[in-house]
């Protein structure tokens, strides 16, 4: 039987690679991955075995000791049983090289302390071992680190990374062509995840005066047609970088990444026509798209003598 299970196993293992290729192949899972989760399992399956094996062979000596016993009985003899130590203290004893309580007098020392005797017991070999191995690490790790120069330091592998994490990002920025985002550039931006996060730039930033829903509080209404500045994308972002010193709009050029601006500009266009509560009253000029007001640059005496905010 225990020959039959090893080439049960031998002949899992041979096929273990081919199978993970196969659950790679079928998953997606990446190969090496399956290799690790069929060997984990393999793992698992042989401590079942191994706890399986140590339980049977308990049993099958509890039932000879039983069958030992009972035929005694009948010869009417007495059954001789050997105290026999567990595994587990002969390994104890091994490990700590622990002398037998009666053979203490072979290591008792000469001192004594108010009655009480020394032993001059040894330290434990697992000690010892472990001692002479952090001897030899520590050996390894001068040679290969401080006298070849084999692997690099911590310092130099920290900045080796810095090295390849720029190299990287400049090799991305070169296959990335970037237009520069400015008042006759920017675009209105429709895609889900720029949207949301002109929406947190607008939460953070400009809710304070024109409401979370765009309302208008101390900055005008922002979901009417009705503008001071001009309605259009180009209106918006030139009123978000330049600002409206003379109502508290400070210019957000410093603060704001342009393509921040361009989203928080579009979230705003996405304002027009909702329903806020208690929306402000209309403030400016309607705004109609593709209208004369669309292409006239703000300058900066109409921003110093602006009325309100954005």
């Amino acid at each position: 039987m225990k020959q039959t299970l090893l080439r049960l196993f031998a002949g899992f293992l041979v096929l273990m690679p081919a199978a993970a290729s196969a659950q790679s192949a079928d998953t997606g899972i990446p190969q090496d991955v399956a290799i690790y989760i069929m060997a984990g399992f393999v793992l698992v399956i042989a401590i079942l075995v191994l706890i399986v094996s140590i339980v049977v062979l308990q049993v099958l000596r509890s039932m000879v000791q039983k069958e030992e016993a009972v035929r005694a009985m009948a010869e009417g003899r007495e059954l001789e049983v050997e105290k026999e130590e567990s595994f587990w203290k002969r390994f104890l004893t091994k490990a700590n090289d622990a002398v037998p309580v009666e053979e203490e007098e072979e290591i008792m020392l000469d001192h004594n302390y108010d009655g009480i005797r020394e032993l001059d017991n040894h330290l434990p070999p697992w000690w010892k071992w472990l001692f002479y191995g952090t001897i030899a690490f520590g050996v390894v790790y001068l040679i290969v680190y401080h006298v070849t120069d084999s692997l690099p330091l911590q310092a130099e592998e920290y900045a080796n990374q810095i090295a390849e994490a720029e190299a990287m990002q400049a090799e991305r920025m070169a296959n990335t062509p970037t237009v520069a985002i400015d008042e006759s550039t920017v675009t209105y931006v429709e895609d889900a995840a720029k949207l949301a996060s002109g929406k947190q730039v607008y939460d953070n930033n400009c809710a304070q005066c024109h409401r979370a829903d765009g309302g208008g509080s101390i900055g005008p209404n922002l979901t009417d047609e009705y503008w001071l500045h001009g309605g259009s994308i180009q209106d918006i972002f030139r009123t978000i970088k330049v600002g409206v010193p003379a109502k508290g709009m400070i210019s957000w050029e410093p603060l704001l990444s342009p393509e921040q601006m361009q989203n928080v500009s579009s979230y705003i266009m996405t304002m027009q026509g909702t329903n806020p509560e208690n929306p402000k009253a209309p403030q400016g000029e309607p705004y109609q798209p593709g209208s004369e007001q669309e292409v006239q640059p703000m300058e900066a005496d109409s921003v110093s003598a602006a009325t309100a905010s954005l």
